[in-house]
């Protein structure tokens, strides 16, 4: 037997869930959304008080180098056992410098220059640009720091797309309205196309510089570590980066840099805020000069680790410092 209904049917018009009056509109803005529903993250400086940093600890993926290290893009073979102490001594000094330490954890076997945090994502201030290393070694590193900065409530505001490469240790801030990106070995004119019309949508003006022919990244030869001192590395920092930082009003400190690799090594440090940074151990000379200019430095043993053509500025990847706002 059929049972007919003679009940009116329902009508959704008017319910909150198509725009009725319990419909309740998202108002705030994305940025005002970041310590809420984000997670606290950002920059929008160099130099600013250091709060959390994502780093990978290395582990048998470097194993890799033993055979043929230039096969995989580093300078020597790595001791394995002797850069896991050499790591751990660094993320202590981190702790003991009240910063927030936290790790990649990549699916393993991950390729051996996972390591290298800094140069798969740079933050803004309303999150992550997500790297895409230039080197077929390093292709796919990205995916593990996508994964953590997911899982850590930070938001990733892009992925680049077409034949654009960039490496997070290329891009500077100059102040909470300027980055600077350098263009060369590991990012491209595409990238920084790309990377340029994300920050002109929060009002941030992006300048490009061309690398120098036969260098690696940006943060290679510019460090900022106040808000009117930088160092840079002499007749290598492109002419109109030492301009800008002049006439922005910083101070720009050349110490007596050469193409070795204690110079090197003495450049790759991190700021942990205003004068104050983590830097290579055993540079007596350079710690000297950054002493002379009011600069207090915490070091850290990295002999190991510098085989694989990096230091401690190339392993931290920044989450957070202090903004403005």
């Amino acid at each position: 037997m059929t049972v007919t209904s003679n009940a009116k049917p329902h009508s959704s018009f008017g319910s909150a869930a198509y725009g009725g009056d319990n419909w309740s509109q998202r108002v705030a803005s994305h940025a005002e959304e970041i310590g809420h529903i984000w997670a606290q993250c950002g920059v929008d400086s160099e130099w600013r008080k250091l709060q959390s940093v994502l780093l990978h600890s290395p582990g048998e993926e470097l194993n890799a180098a033993q055979d043929d290290h230039e096969s995989v893009q580093m300078l020597d073979a790595v001791d394995l056992v002797r850069a896991r102490e050499e790591y751990a001594a660094m993320v202590d000094a981190f702790r003991a410098a009240k910063v927030e330490v936290h790790f990649v954890e990549p699916d393993l076997p991950c390729q051996p220059n996972q390591m290298f945090c800094a140069d798969l994502f740079a933050m803004t201030p309303q999150g992550a640009i997500l790297a895409r290393p230039a080197s077929t070694v390093r292709a796919g590193e990205e995916r593990w720091v996508a994964r953590k900065l997911t899982a850590l409530g930070i938001p990733l505001l892009a992925t680049l797309t077409g034949d654009a490469c960039f490496e997070g240790a290329d891009l500077m801030w100059i102040d909470e309205a300027t980055a600077m990106i350098g263009c060369g070995l590991r990012t491209n004119d595409e990238a920084i196309s790309q990377i340029g019309a994300l920050l002109a949508r929060m009002n941030i003006e992006l300048i490009a510089v061309d690398m120098p022919f036969g260098t690696m990244h940006f943060m290679g030869m510019l460090r900022i570590v106040d808000r009117n001192l930088v160092i840079c590395w002499p007749r290598r920092t492109p002419h109109r980066t030492v301009r800008l930082l002049q006439e922005r009003g910083y101070t720009v400190k050349f110490p007596e840099f050469v193409d070795d690799q204690q110079s090197h090594r003495g450049i790759n440090f991190v700021t942990l805020g205003p004068r104050r940074i983590l830097m290579v151990s055993g540079l007596p000379e350079i710690q000297s000069v950054y002493e002379s200019f009011g600069i207090e430095c915490l070091t850290c043993a990295t002999d190991e680790l510098s085989r694989a053509a990096g230091n401690v500025g190339c392993l931290t990847g920044i989450l957070q410092r202090e903004q403005t706002g």
